[in-house]
C-alpha cells in the first residue's frame, strides 16, 4: 500500500471499526512522523504502521515509531528478527507478513504476535513460491500457534468468510482500499484499477523481488528484458528509482510501476473507504447467515 495508505485512509478505516495501517514504504522518516501525528489527531482508535524492511529508511522508521509511541507495527519484506525484540520491549504488538511456512515458523520463533499469510494473488511484493491464498492459509495455520491473518485476493465479505473457514483469525485488505477516495494514490491509477480486467496483473521481477503489477509499457519492458536473459544489474537499472512513485502517486500510467492485486478485476468504483469497509462487513454477515441456513 505504498503511495496509497497515508493518515487519511488509515484513520478512516480505524474509525469505521477496522485497524488502519499507514504504509511507510514510500515515506521519508519525518514524513512518517507527520502522518502518525495526523492519524492520532483524526482517530482515538488503534492504528498501526507497516514497515517494509527491504526499504532504505526502515531503521529510521522504527525509531520514529518508538518515539511517537505507535502501539502496533506490521513488518514485511525482510527478516522478522531484525526489530521484533526491540519493538516488543517497548510494548508494541508486532505482526509480520510472510508467504510460506518456513518464514511463518521463523516469524513465530522471533516472537511476533501474529503473522499475515499473503497469497500469490496479492499486489506489490509477493512470495517466490506463488502459493495461492486458498492453499497458503490452511498450511500456515497448521504450522504456527499464533494468530494468522489472511491476505491476498480478499476484497469482499465472501472472501473474508472463506479465509475464516480456512482457519484465519482475521484478514488484511489492500487493493480494495487503494481505490478509495481517501487513498493517496493518483486518480489516474485509481481509474486504471477500476478499469482492470481478469489477467491484467502480472507477477514479474522474480529474479530480484517478485512484484505484482498492472500490465503497462513499463511492465512490457521488464518482461522483454527478463525473456532476453537480463541479469539482476540490468533489471535494477531498468527499474531505476521512483518507478512506483511515478506510477501510483504521480499517475504516469505508461512508465510507472503500478502495484495492485488480482482482485482489481473485481473493483469497479471509487468510493469512500468507510463505504467499502461497511459493504465488506455487511456482506460477511449476510453470507455467514446464508451458509448457516444451508441444508445437506
Amino acid at each position: 500500500m505504498i503511495w496509497c495508505s497515508g493518515w487519511r485512509l488509515a484513520s478512516t478505516i480505524s474509525n469505521a471499526g477496522g485497524l488502519g495501517l499507514i504504509g511507510s514504504g514510500s515515506m521519508y522518516p519525518e514524513t512518517l512522523r507527520e502522518h502518525i501525528r495526523k492519524c492520532k489527531a483524526a482517530t482515538s482508535l488503534p492504528f498501526g504502521v507497516n514497515v517494509p524492511l527491504l526499504y532504505p529508511y526502515s531503521e529510521q522508521h522504527i525509531q520514529v515509531i518508538l518515539e511517537e509511541k505507535v502501539n502496533i507495527v506490521f513488518t514485511s519484506a525482510g527478516n522478522p528478527a531484525t526489530y521484533t525484540s526491540k519493538l516488543k520491549d517497548a510494548g508494541i504488538t508486532v505482526v509480520h507478513v510472510i508467504a510460506n511456512t518456513k518464514f511463518a515458523k521463523k516469524a513465530q520463533a522471533s516472537g511476533v504476535d501474529a503473522v499475515v499469510a499473503e497469497g500469490f494473488e496479492a499486489g506489490g511484493h509477493n512470495g517466490r513460491e506463488e502459493t495461492t491464498t486458498m492453499c497458503l492459509i490452511p498450511m500456515i495455520c497448521n504450522e504456527v500457534s499464533i494468530p494468522v491473518i489472511a491476505a491476498g485476493g480478499i476484497g469482499s465479505g465472501k472472501a473474508m468468510l472463506a479465509a475464516m473457514a480456512l482457519g484465519a483469525d482475521g484478514v488484511q485488505i489492500g487493493s480494495a482500499f487503494a481505490v478509495s477516495e481517501e487513498s493517496s494514490a493518483h486518480q489516474n491509477f485509481k481509474q486504471k484499477i477500476v478499469g482492470a480486467h481478469e489477467g491484467d496483473t502480472k507477477l514479474t521481477l522474480k529474479s530480484l523481488t517478485p512484484v505484482r503489477l498492472l500490465n503497462n509499457n513499463f511492465y512490457q519492458q521488464v518482461e522483454e528484458a527478463e525473456l532476453s536473459g537480463a541479469n539482476k544489474e540490468t533489471l535494477q537499472h531498468l527499474l531505476g528509482k521512483g518507478r512506483s512513485r511515478i506510477g501510483m502517486f504521480e499517475g504516469n500510467l505508461d512508465e510507472g510501476e503500478l502495484e495492485i492485486g488480482q482482485v482489481s478485476a473485481m473493483l469497479h468504483q471509487i468510493k469512500p473507504a468507510a463505504t467499502i469497509f461497511n459493504e465488506i462487513w455487511d456482506e460477511f454477515w449476510a453470507e455467514k447467515q446464508r451458509i448457516s441456513e444451508l441444508t445437506f
